[in-house]
Parts: structure tokens; sequence; C-alpha cells
């Protein structure tokens, strides 16, 4: 017998699907890791649970440098390939747009009677448009949080250095007080070989 053909779609009971989802993720990190390793690629793989819990897997270079050059492959694709006007349309290209004339374009196209008139090619162009605009979203987006991920960074560094340092100036503190103990006890047992210098010789032949 054949394998019995499993339907994708959502399961309905919660129990089981945690069970899958733990099963999956497990067998994902690992085909992932099969990949990097026995194709010698680079491979960054991101997971949320449905409560928000972070899985994640990246190969040898570190997350942040993946990102980096996803963000910089896109960067450079859009320039190249995005930075001209699109004939027909008397529009610029997506990659030279605000979002608020994303938004415009939408509502003009999706939302008015022109959708109605346009032809397979004035709608192929659109497509083209929106999509140009959901890159320039995705790559503005990586960006920012490649950005904050070296802010959290630095602030992380600078956070261990004062702690560092805080704990050397404690250390110098304790040595001066032990320091300054030993000078006041010196200073009594002068003091009492003037007061009482015979109990002082005593003492100091002991």
């Amino acid at each position: 017998m054949g394998r019995r053909k499993v339907e994708i779609r959502r399961i309905a009971d919660k129990s089981s699907r945690q069970v899958t989802f733990s099963k999956r993720r497990g067998g994902l990190m690992k085909k992932a890791r099969e990949l990097s390793v026995l194709c010698d690629v680079d491979v960054a793989l991101v997971v949320f649970s449905s409560r928000g819990k972070l899985y994640e897997f990246c190969s040898r270079n570190s997350f942040t440098n993946i990102l980096e050059r996803y963000h910089n492959y896109f960067g450079e694709a859009e320039t190249s390939k995005d930075a001209k006007t699109v004939e027909g349309n008397g529009f610029e290209d997506a990659v030279y747009w605000s979002y608020p004339e994303i938004l415009q374009i939408v509502q003009r196209y999706l939302r008015g009677p022109d959708i109605e008139k346009m032809s397979v090619t004035d709608l192929a162009q659109l497509e083209k448009q929106l999509d140009s605009a959901l890159r320039q979203t995705r790559s503005r987006k990586t960006k920012l949080m490649l950005e904050s991920k070296t802010t959290l960074q630095e602030q992380e560094k600078k956070m261990r250095e004062e702690r560092e340092l805080l704990e050397k100036e404690i250390a110098s503190l304790v040595s001066n007080d032990d320091n300054v103990n030993e000078v006041a006890l010196g200073i009594t047992d002068i003091n009492t070989a003037f007061r009482h210098p015979r109990q002082a010789t005593l003492h100091l032949l002991r």
C-alpha cells in the first residue's frame, strides 16, 4: 500500500497542533542543517510559534551577516532592475515611490473603476509594481531590524564594560579599606605604648 496523502489544513485540536508543530519544527531545523552541510551554503531559518516564541537556525555565518547579505542583494537588485520608468503607465517604479504614493496607486487601481478597463498587460505591470513595492517594504524592514540589533549589541557591550569598571572600583575600595584598618590598628598600638609604656614593653617582649 502506498502512503496515505495527508490533507494540509489547520489542525483543530490545540494539543495535537502543538505536538505536530514540535515534530515538524525539529524536522525543518534538521533539513536546514543538512542542506547547509551537504551543499556548503548559508542558511538562516526563523520560526515563531503561535505564542510568539522564537526558534532559529543559522549556518556558519552569523544571522546578522546573512540578513545583511539579503538586504544588500535586494538593494542592488532594486537599483539595477527597478530604477526605470515603467512604459505606458505614467508612473515611476516603486523603488522611488514613497509609502503614501504606493497607497494611492493601490486605492486608484484596486478600488476605482479603472481596474475593470485594464488589459492583461496593464494588470501584469500593476502586479510588477506592487511586487516591487512589497520588496521595498521588506528591504526597509530588514534594514531597521539590523540597525536595531546593532544598537542593542552596542548597548550590551557598553553595559558590560561599565559593569567591569564598577567591579574594579569596588575591588579597589575594598583593598583600600583593608589598608586603612591596618593603619588604624598600628596607630592604636602606638597610642597605647605612649599611654602605658610598661604594658607596651611587656606586650612587645611577648
